[in-house]
């Protein structure tokens, strides 16, 4: 009884001192960013230095601070969380404060006017309602309770009752950020409306809810910028998919057909969300990227949505003028069988085919491969389906 006690001890405080630490970590990531978007929130309010600067003020901050993860695209986040979050400033002035942290500073511009009579009709707050007070979440409350990737996909919401009703649901009900996306995709708030019982609406959303663990907080692409890990540090699921990847590169190079490696779990940003690719090569015969997704699971429609949308990305943001469009490569494999489909940005997929397949290997080939591979996984101990 003694010894089990020993071992119960020493778990539960593992678990609490980690979970405390991840916790930590996520609120400094909070603060960072939302002190970032009021530190550009003043800086474009004084008018002679914002108009030397004009639209080119992120652009031109991202090249001069040099900060992983800080680029153009999520200083803009930053700028928005704030704008859609001034009232956390109370609960950021108290961490700093009791965090005795000397060097950060909260300027007067804004801090000023949030303290002031003219509150509700500042300009940069004039989407404000006058009920504002009376229905924000408590700024402490938000901070201690949601990570920053919660707080991104709540700042878009524009209604003020919507975004209070769903962070009080996310925080009551421990949401998982996936979680909290798919609620808002459903509609949750609008069906809670007109529900003639939105009580047992809630049970029952809530008792199908996928809920907050601590690798939501800590795997989140902006959690490991922040720590300066690496994408493939956190992104792999199990042995079984990391072996798999790490043995089609191999193969792909070793066939000598012209594919040169540019990135594994090669992440990208689109509409403010992350997402991965996990391998991404460029064939120097062809002149086109190519995207291998790898999916542990049954074909689904969205796999493919998912692959077509990579490779638009490429075709849009990556693309060069002498490239040929992307090429896409889903792998789909489970207990019973093994899947190969090919995706291209262009409307032509019969020329797609016949140009295409000539160089890159076919599905006889990458599903023989698959299965190969399966086997030999299989040998060394790795339970396919389930992690080591």
């Amino acid at each position: 009884m003694e010894f089990e006690k020993l071992v119960s001890s020493i778990q539960n405080t593992h678990e609490e001192l980690q979970l405390s630490a991840i916790k930590a970590v996520n609120q400094s990531l909070t603060l960072r960013n939302w002190l970032i978007g009021l530190y550009i929130i003043e800086f474009e309010q004084k008018g002679k230095e914002r108009a030397k600067y004009g639209e080119q003020l992120l652009p031109e901050l991202a090249a001069s601070i040099k900060i992983k993860g800080l680029s153009v695209t999520n200083l803009r986040l930053c700028r928005q969380f704030y704008i859609a979050y001034p009232h956390l400033i109370s609960a950021v002035k108290d961490t700093l404060i009791n965090s005795k942290l000397k060097g950060i500073q909260i300027g007067q511009t804004v801090s000023d006017q949030l303290q002031s009579a003219d509150y509700k009709t500042n300009k940069i707050h004039q989407t404000l309602s006058d009920e504002l007070p009376s229905i924000l979440t408590p700024a402490g409350k938000l901070l201690d309770s949601l990570s920053y990737s919660h707080l991104l996909e709540l700042a878009a919401i524009t209604n003020l009752n919507k975004r209070a009703f769903l962070e009080m649901e996310a925080i009551t009900n421990a949401w998982s950020v996936r979680e909290l996306k798919r609620q808002i995709n459903t509609l949750y708030y609008e069906r809670s409306g007109i529900s003639e019982k939105p009580d047992k609406l809630s049970k029952i959303v809530n008792q199908k809810a996928e809920q907050l663990t601590a690798d939501d907080f800590i795997k989140s692409p902006f959690a490991f910028e922040f720590l300066g890990l690496k994408a493939k540090d956190v992104v792999y699921e199990n042995d079984l998919e990391k072996s798999l990847l790490e043995h089609l590169e191999g193969f792909l190079l070793e066939m000598g057909q012209g594919f040169c490696f540019e990135a594994k779990q090669k992440r990208i940003l689109i509409g403010g969300e992350y997402f991965f690719i996990d391998l991404v090569f460029y064939h120097r015969i062809l002149k086109c990227h190519v995207l291998v997704e790898l999916k542990i699971d049954e074909a689904k429609h969205e796999h493919i949505g998912q692959l077509k949308t990579y490779v638009n990305y490429y075709k849009k943001e990556m693309m060069q003028k002498d490239d040929n469009p992307p090429v896409g490569l889903l792998l789909v494999t489970n207990q019973n069988k093994a899947l190969v489909e090919y995706a291209i940005a262009d409307s032509d997929q019969q020329l797609f085919v016949s140009k295409y397949l000539l160089e890159l290997p076919s599905e006889e080939e990458l599903i023989a491969e698959i299965e190969r591979e399966k086997n030999i996984l299989r040998e060394q101990g790795i339970v396919y389906g389930r992690e080591n």
